[in-house]
């Protein structure tokens, strides 16, 4: 950022492009609790009420990675004004959707906008704050916005649906969309990006995108074509990058060790967590009988504990010990908050069951996040930031695709085996195993972490930093 802007113009920028952030990953949950509702009032079928929550996410998941790249050509600011203006116009439409047909449609759209607003934010935040101490604080607040986005969504799914209506998951995004639009034209600096003449690379992008998309879609429906179609595209486009003059994503970021080894890291971390996350909301309703109001607001100390680790100390932590020492600390609190929660049963209570390993797993989750998306960017050159930042953010979804699909099936599979009596008995069985499956995830991930993101010595105070602080 250039030198006469204030602090407090940054700080109001990184405010900006966090809400907008957030109001997005919103999106991806709020709408859950409101399903219900939804199929009451629009006629879906059963089958048909998924592509609610598909059509977003199919859209959001495919296009983060051209997202991310035409930031660095077009430039991201541009690219996030578009998108969050393309995210909000379809937001509307979806809360006046008077059909099955125009919500999903206007669900695909909203996923188009959030791609475009979302791909470039990290890498704006990189480049808005280059120094190692401020930029680490401020990956904590980005961080804050990805960890507890799902569990906002489902404390404010609920309350907006029981107190308003349906409708209302989706008109909370008009105010915040255009406060956002027209605060970030005045504070967020316009950066000039490489150009289109650089190289767009249209081939790589329809490869990738046809395989995101594919993938997203076989995952959450359990269609094996679309996963095995998904692979082809995907090796298709990896021949590709390795042969283009301009490739979209350059393979040469594969080279650079904690890029490839944050991002096999979070695919593994998001599985556990998000699909925990699932799991959890069918456990309070369908085993301990909250309703959809109660079982958001039970979600509620996760995004407080996670804002006080990720917010308050995380930044400090990774400065102290080294991001990759922060990173593996943080997931195992998480496993041991997954491996409590593997002793749920129909005579638990939140309060002595739940609840704790809620507030172990925000912990760890507040400080893993932020080291891990430090880790991320870190060594990464300007030019390629936008294009970084979609492919964490791609990887994030993912993910949330594989575990969110596995967790269901796990918990599902058990369930129909043990032809119980106590259909609430049947129901723990197969939640307790889910949440021994996402503990597993994480166990990867940890293991993997520790192999992958080998430690590095520390720069001594003469050495330039291009690393986020405390890189180790």
């Amino acid at each position: 950022m250039p030198e006469n802007h204030p602090t407090r113009s940054r700080g109001l920028a990184l405010a900006v492009l966090c809400a907008a952030s957030l109001m997005v990953v919103l999106d991806s949950s709020i709408v859950a609790v409101a399903l219900p509702a939804i199929q009451a009032d629009l006629g879906f079928t059963p089958a048909g009420l998924a592509w609610v929550v598909t059509a977003y996410l199919v859209a959001f998941g495919g296009l983060l990675l051209l997202s991310g790249r035409l930031g660095d050509l077009l430039g991201r600011r541009r690219v996030f004004l578009g998108g969050l203006g393309l995210f909000t116009a379809a937001s509307l439409a979806a809360g006046l959707a008077g059909n099955a047909a125009v919500l999903v449609v206007s669900r695909f759209v909203q996923g188009v906008g959030g791609a475009l607003a979302s791909a470039v934010v990290l890498g704006m935040i990189v480049t808005m704050y280059p120094e190692p101490r401020a930029r680490a604080k401020a990956i904590g607040v980005y961080s804050f916005t990805q960890a507890a986005g799902a569990s906002i969504g489902l404390i404010a799914g609920g309350a907006l649906t029981q107190a308003l209506s349906w409708h209302w998951t989706f008109y909370v995004n008009l105010p915040i969309g255009v406060a956002a639009l027209v605060l970030a034209v005045r504070v967020v600096d316009a950066d000039r990006g490489t150009g289109l003449r650089a190289g767009l690379d249209a081939l790589g992008a329809v490869l990738v995108t046809a395989a995101v998309m594919l993938g997203v879609y076989g995952i959450t429906s359990g269609v094996w074509g679309a996963l095995a179609a998904a692979a082809v595209l995907l090796a298709a486009f990896v021949v590709r990058q390795a042969k283009a003059r301009t490739p979209l994503l350059p393979l040469r970021l594969f080279r650079i060790r904690a890029v490839t080894g944050a991002n096999l890291v979070m695919v593994l971390m998001v599985a556990g967590m998000l699909g925990f996350q699932f799991v959890t909301a069918l456990y309070l309703q369908q085993v301990l009988g909250l309703d959809a109001l109660r079982t958001g607001v039970a979600f509620l100390p996760v995004p407080v504990v996670i804002a006080v680790a990720s917010l308050g100390f995380a930044g400090r932590l990774a400065e102290r010990f080294g991001p990759r020492a922060v990173l593996l600390s943080g997931l195992g609190l998480v496993i041991a908050g997954l491996l409590l929660l593997t002793r749920v049963s129909v005579h638990g209570s939140y309060f002595t069951d739940v609840l704790p390993p809620l507030l172990v797993m925000g912990l760890g989750a507040g400080v893993a996040i932020p080291a891990l998306m430090g880790l991320a960017m870190s060594d990464v050159a300007p030019e390629d930031a936008g294009v970084t930042s979609g492919l964490i953010n791609t990887t994030q979804q993912v993910g949330a695709a594989i575990g969110t699909a596995v967790l269901a099936t796990v918990a599902a599979s058990r369930t129909a085996s043990l032809g119980s009596a106590d259909h609430r008995d049947a129901l723990a069985s197969g939640f307790r195993l889910a949440y021994g499956t996402s503990a597993g995830f994480l166990i990867a991930a940890i293991a993997l972490g520790a192999a992958v993101l080998a430690r590095r010595p520390r720069r001594s105070a003469t050495e330039p930093e291009v690393c986020v602080a405390g890189s180790a």
